[in-house]
């Protein structure tokens, strides 16, 4: 019983928009006041758009899936990069996504999106170089979440060739697991589910060919 009160006590809540950057650089202090210390950030908020190409996506919602996915996180290592840079060990991790290593229809802007937050933290990685803070990249795949809800976007991504085999996907448990070993084992990047790692080949030894395999598969 101890030892459940002493984790609820080190858990501490804090709701923002964080796509706010004063509401972002506020989170610090806050943190700070409550736990004394920062040691690492996971970036791993984001939000999906509508199926649809982008020649039909209104510019608000082009905004939003950009300021959601890669100016929040770049809110949040702003404001903690200071702090984290004071540590004598620290890490920093950003969840992009698979849609950031081959072109998926209809999510154009959400893996331009997640392409940016890839770039953002390798080129981090590099300045960081020499420092205590360590730089992790994700790259999660089909993954049990409700980003599509949580989205409000359209489920029905209709295939044009029915598939053999309906990928499984990874559970947000296990896949919170990969990520967290990575990040201990201060990996630079990591794909988590074997849909990932066959994109992350793939997509390296032929990008053509992957990026129209994709095409044929989607509406």
């Amino acid at each position: 019983m101890e030892l459940a009160l002493d984790a609820k006590d080190r858990l501490s809540l804090h709701k923002l928009d964080l796509t706010n950057n004063e509401e972002v650089d506020q989170l610090p202090k806050d943190v700070i006041a409550k736990h004394q210390q920062v040691d690492g950030i996971i970036n791993n908020a984001g939000i999906i758009q509508p199926f649809i190409h982008v020649k039909e996506l209104t510019i608000p919602k082009i905004n939003q899936v950009m300021n959601v996915n890669f100016f929040g996180p770049l809110f949040m290592i702003k404001a903690f990069l200071p702090i984290l840079l004071e540590r004598p060990e620290a890490h920093i991790t950003n969840v992009s996504s698979m849609g950031a290593l081959v072109p998926v229809p209809g999510q154009t802007i959400y893996g331009a999106s997640k392409t940016a937050l890839k770039l953002l933290s390798e080129g981090l990685n590099s300045e960081l170089l020499g420092t205590s803070v360590r730089v992790t990249t994700v790259f999660p795949g089909a993954t049990e979440t409700n980003i599509t809800k949580n989205s409000d976007a359209d489920a029905t991504m209709l295939l044009k060739k029915p598939m053999k085999k309906t990928p499984k996907m990874l559970s947000p448990t296990k896949a919170a697991s990969f990520i967290i070993d990575a990040l201990e084992k201060n990996k630079v990047r990591v794909c988590v589910g074997s849909d990932s790692k066959f994109m992350d080949f793939y997509s390296r030894i032929s990008p053509r060919k992957t990026a129209k395999m994709i095409a044929k598969m989607l509406s």
